[in-house]
């Protein structure tokens, strides 16, 4: 009886050992899930190399001190020639041709050690001489009602444009007519009342010499290779107590009306109303 029980004490063995084996194969973990999906897609890395290059022409551009003169072309306006001076010193001037009263004066933007300026020139609408009002410290913001905006992309710009915390996208784009250099498409990412800059295209030599802007006011190219920069910038007249140009034209003067449109009078017989005639008789 006990010899009949051995050979299956022999098999009941080598399972005992085998049980556990097995059993530690099926209790193994499952893989694990799969990571979740990102949540927002991956940056090109052609877009963090436009980003790149792009700040590194602008604070080339901050360190260039030039006198260039652009073309501005500009929907429903005449094309304008803008003189921009960047000094040695970093003081900086902007003359801007149409640049007030609705296009129809002239008028300097100057920022130096003593504050910010603008400048009135002769024109048509004003022949008198120059002179220049003080609007503030010199990194003082324009406000809307004074600002012509295209001296933005030679002064405050250029810091929005190396700034790596600003809320940008940056592309490589193709240049504006006649404007040369490496080009870049540039838009804020943050939806802002006071966006830090215009959203367009914006050009620059590899010396930093911005050379095209495509924004909202228009479009700037160069028109002529920089002559050397002054040691600093000059106003363009005596600073004087008055108001600063505003960018809306002037109300126009009824004075000018056509005399053929009214008839103050009542002697245009073209025009009188046969009630007002019997009113004038009674």
């Amino acid at each position: 009886m006990h010899a009949a029980h051995r050979p299956a004490r022999r098999l009941a063995a080598p399972l005992a050992l085998a049980l556990p084996v097995l059993l530690a194969g099926c209790s193994a973990d499952p893989p694990a899930d799969p990571p979740p999906p990102p949540s927002a897609a991956p940056r090109p890395v052609g877009m963090d190399a436009a980003r790149d290059e792009l700040a590194a022409l602008a604070a080339a551009a901050q360190d260039r001190h030039l006198v260039a003169r652009y073309n501005l072309l500009a929907d429903g306006a005449a094309d304008r020639s803008i003189l921009v001076t960047s000094a040695n010193d970093g003081s900086w001037r902007v003359d801007v041709p149409g640049g007030a009263l609705g296009g129809a004066a002239d008028i300097s933007l100057a920022a130096t050690a003593d504050g910010l300026f603008q400048c009135a020139l002769p024109s048509a609408a004003r022949p008198e001489p120059p002179s220049c009002v003080r609007l503030g410290e010199r990194d003082d913001t324009l406000p809307r009602r004074l600002d012509p905006r295209v001296q933005h992309p030679f002064t405050d710009w250029l810091d929005v444009l190396t700034d790596r915390r600003a809320p940008l996208s940056v592309s490589p784009a193709m240049a504006p007519p006649g404007a040369t250099g490496s080009c870049y498409s540039v838009e804020t990412t943050a939806a802002s009342i006071n966006p830090p800059l215009d959203v367009g295209i914006y050009c620059f030599d590899a010396d930093g010499t911005p050379t095209g802007v495509r924004a909202a006011f228009g479009t700037l190219t160069l028109a002529a290779p920089p002559e050397p920069a002054p040691a600093t910038v000059q106003l363009a007249g005596p600073v004087v107590e008055g108001e600063p140009l505003g960018m809306e034209a002037l109300p126009t003067d009824p004075a000018s009306t056509d005399p053929g449109d009214t008839d103050p009078a009542g002697t245009d017989s073209g025009g009188v109303d046969p009630g007002a005639t019997d009113a004038g008789t009674r």
